[in-house]
């Protein structure tokens, strides 16, 4: 009798595991590729794409049209000359939940798109932690990463040497992955209904 009991609760408990792990996985954000958010666009109701990059990448580089534009972060007039690669530093967009929670629902399927993934894969994990239950993480970004790129970290880190080493055409441009490398519709053109928000407030003096 105690074996049938011992064995009931062992039971019981890698049900309850296994149950408690399909929700932890179920509240990761869904990593999808750029050619499937649009397919989404097209078909599936109440899915909107969130453009998380800068307010200068979205209209200077491009955007699809109806994209959402948020950022993450924002650029700063600090330049860090000392890291890898020179550049100017990012800073955290502190209200970017709350306007995304004035503007959608909490059921919507929501698209983030960054420039590459990075600041995607960020934003789209704290979405999931605020309570967003459809959370798409277009991991190729709108310009993709830079060229070579292989997910696995020792392939990458090889043949990006080799791409270094052997002066590649491409290395470390930014036109091989991504929405726009998948020849999808994108534009200059900036519709005042989809610019961040904050923006098209009057100044008031």
């Amino acid at each position: 009798m105690m074996r049938r009991e011992s064995y009931l609760v062992i039971v019981t408990c890698v049900i309850v595991l296994a149950g408690s792990l399909g929700w932890a996985r179920a509240q990761e954000p869904k990593k999808i590729k750029s050619i499937e958010a649009f397919d989404m666009l097209n078909t599936v109701p109440d899915t909107y794409l969130i453009d998380i990059r800068t307010q200068a990448e979205y209209y200077f580089v491009g955007h699809y049209s109806k994209a959402y534009n948020v950022p993450y972060l924002f650029f700063t007039t600090q330049f860090n000359k000392d890291g890898e690669k020179p550049s100017y530093i990012f800073t955290k967009n502190k209200a970017f939940l709350e306007q995304i929670s004035k503007a959608f629902k909490k059921a919507d399927n929501l698209l983030v798109l960054g420039r590459d993934g990075t600041r995607s894969a960020q934003a789209a994990k704290e979405l999931v932690g605020a309570g967003f239950k459809n959370i798409f993480d277009v991991e190729d970004g709108f310009e993709g990463p830079e060229f070579p790129f292989f997910e696995d970290p020792n392939r990458h880190k090889f043949y990006r040497q080799l791409g270094k080493r052997n002066n590649i055409y491409g290395f470390e441009h930014r036109r091989f992955y991504g929405w726009q490398a998948w020849g999808l519709p994108w534009t200059y053109e900036t519709d005042p209904k989809y610019v961040y928000p904050p923006d098209l407030t009057p100044v008031t003096k």
